[in-house]
């Protein structure tokens, strides 16, 4: 059987990571499961055996070396769906709200009736399915860049600031010669300073907003006011311009990116006037989306940021709304590294520990990082105007190539919601599901982004499906009467069939009904004793059909997915080297 861990973590960067050292060290069995070969997420994202030089990373590998040799770690694992099983063990172990601090790690430890309350279908490098079953569940998946769409926006060269940098930090690769980096936000400074530093002519760092928004938040710009004065020194010293209130609207070329459209704009995105710039690579980012697809999932509640994005729900002990998962990081709202990692921790001790209080100086500390994360969101908004950028030609799902007009038409149609312009105009239908697109296409159509509902969080092989289902065909035919069948089976202390049917023998009916004075005589057995029993028993050739075979008499063993495997990760020297996840900072 497939081991069953105390807690899963999904996701490798800051939040994931310290959210499994904590519980780790505090004596539960922890796997932790993420997609990059070496730990790290977004911002720590580095090639094998290298320092990216990012403030930070000498603390974060000692924790990854130090969690190697104390959990389970499957790297290069893409987690697809969780499994939530209404158990014993979920009920028992969703020990959070115990005042007993005892009988909540008694309840955290104990199978109960069943053998987990999650399961994470992932898949392996290789390709081969992976089950991994944990009495716990903490979501550290981090997120993804949020695009705008804009004319050119599909010509090659044009990538998300994310990207651009992830190319830099995980293999060494400058994505281009010239770049321009647009959008809004304080991720541009270190995509455009890291890119220079790389040796590439930066033109330009092009910021929608207005720039100052933090004004309003003295005491909270104080504390990163040193962070910003290094990003400013990097790019002074390679004369990289940074300019407010301008952005990219529009991308030329015939088959890859020559040139962009740089216009200034008012407070609201309006364009004032424009200007074109040669380049060959432009690296747009316009905010993040947090990854909460398997949150959704297993049925969190979700709630509505600052800017609209929907995140996991949490409560000071990071929990979410449903029993045994919890949630770090950017999917319970973005705020970058910082407060990842210090939610990470809280969420490993109240895991670990859930009748202790969360330590006051972690409180506070989260309390003052959150207002930050808030004050950047109020500070750097996405105005209304980038909507008057488009064409009607403009791409706005790539993946379908679905214009403007299309969805323009939908709504044209009725449709006054993001559901009913999808099927009207195939928007969001495509290889990204709306991961890409989903943004610009609910405000497009005028209403609030909502959640994602994707069945499966990650590509996954139709082989991996088939492994599955063929699994689940197996233990359906081991169990038939409990899976395909739900009727309970017959009760075997009920009469046993008969084993010597009457004789064929047909009485005659009387033809004149017998006085009720004037009975059968008892001595004559062809005469029926009871005028409703039937006159025809059944023959030997008739006799009742089975009621069905009964169902097994105890549990089967689960069947085994083909090519599943177990937990371990191999050996500590692999493990060690720590890795890339999906936590952004």
């Amino acid at each position: 059987m497939t081991r069953v861990h105390d807690l899963a973590v999904v996701g490798g960067g800051p939040a994931g990571v310290a959210g499994a050292l904590t519980a780790a060290l505090a004596g539960l069995s922890v796997v932790l499961v993420d997609s990059g070969a070496r730990l790290g997420g977004q911002y720590f994202r580095h090639p094998a055996g290298a320092h990216p030089g990012t403030p930070g990373f000498d603390r974060f590998r000692r924790q990854a070396r130090a969690l190697a040799g104390r959990a389970d770690l499957l790297l290069g694992h893409q987690v697809w769906a969780v499994e939530r099983r209404a158990a014993d063990a979920a009920d028992a172990a969703d020990a959070a709200d115990a005042a007993d601090a005892a009988d909540a790690s008694a309840a955290l430890t104990r199978d109960g009736g069943h053998d987990s309350a999650f399961t994470l279908r992932c898949t392996a490098p290789d390709g081969s399915p992976v089950a991994v079953r944990s009495r716990r569940l903490l979501l550290a998946t981090g997120a993804y860049d949020r695009p705008l769409p804009f004319p050119g926006w599909d010509l090659p060269g044009v990538l998300t600031a994310g990207g651009a940098q992830a190319l830099l930090k995980g293999n060494g690769v400058v994505a281009g010669r010239r770049i321009v980096v647009a959008g809004t936000g304080p991720f541009l400074l270190p995509v455009a300073a890291g890119l220079a530093g790389a040796g590439a002519r930066v033109l330009g760092v092009y910021e929608a907003g207005g720039g100052l928004g933090l004004a309003r938040h003295p005491l909270l710009a104080a504390g990163k006011a040193g962070e910003a004065a290094g990003y400013a020194l990097a790019l002074a010293r390679h004369r990289v311009p940074y300019r407010t209130r301008q952005a990219v609207v529009a991308a030329h070329g015939e088959r890859e990116l020559e040139a962009v459209t740089v216009a200034r704009l008012d407070r609201d995105w309006n364009v004032l006037s424009t200007r074109r710039l040669a380049c060959d690579t432009l690296a747009t980012g316009y905010g993040f989306v947090p990854q909460i697809d398997l949150g959704v999932q297993v049925g969190c509640r979700t709630r509505a940021d600052l800017d609209g994005s929907p995140v996991l729900d949490v409560d000071d002990r990071q929990r979410t709304s449903v029993p045994g998962v919890w949630a770090a990081g950017e999917p319970a709202g973005v705020g970058g590294r910082h407060l990842a990692e210090l939610e990470g921790r809280i969420a490993g001790l109240t895991i670990s520990a859930p009748g202790d209080p969360v330590p006051g100086v972690l409180a506070r500390r989260r309390d003052r990082l959150q207002a930050f994360a808030r004050a950047l969101l109020e500070a750097y908004p996405i105005g209304p105007g980038w909507q008057r950028w488009l064409r009607d030609d403009t791409l706005v799902c790539r993946c379908e190539e679905v214009p403007l007009a299309r969805i323009r038409e939908a709504r044209e149609l009725g449709a006054t919601d993001v559901r009913a312009v999808k099927l009207l105009s195939r928007a969001g239908m495509g290889w990204c599901q709306g991961r890409v697109c989903g943004h610009a296409v609910a405000r497009l159509t005028g209403a609030p982004v909502g959640e994602p509902r994707r069945p499966l969080a990650q590509p996954v092989t139709l082989g991996a499906l088939a492994a599955l289902t063929s699994a689940r065909v197996e233990t359906a035919a081991q169990d038939p009467a409990g899976v395909l069948d739900p009727a309970p089976p017959p009760d075997p202390t009920g009469p046993p069939a008969p084993t010597d049917p009457p004789a064929p023998t047909d009485p005659p009916a009387p033809k004149d009904p017998p006085a009720p004075t004037d009975p059968p005589a008892p001595s004559d057995p062809s005469a029926p004793s009871d005028p409703s029993a039937p006159t025809d028993p059944p023959t030997p050739s008739d006799p009742p059909a089975p009621a069905g075979p009964p169902g097994p008499q105890g549990p089967s063993e689960p069947t085994r997915i083909p090519g599943e495997t177990g937990t371990e990760a191999g050996d500590d020297s692999s493990a060690a080297s720590t890795a890339d996840g999906k936590d952004s900072a």
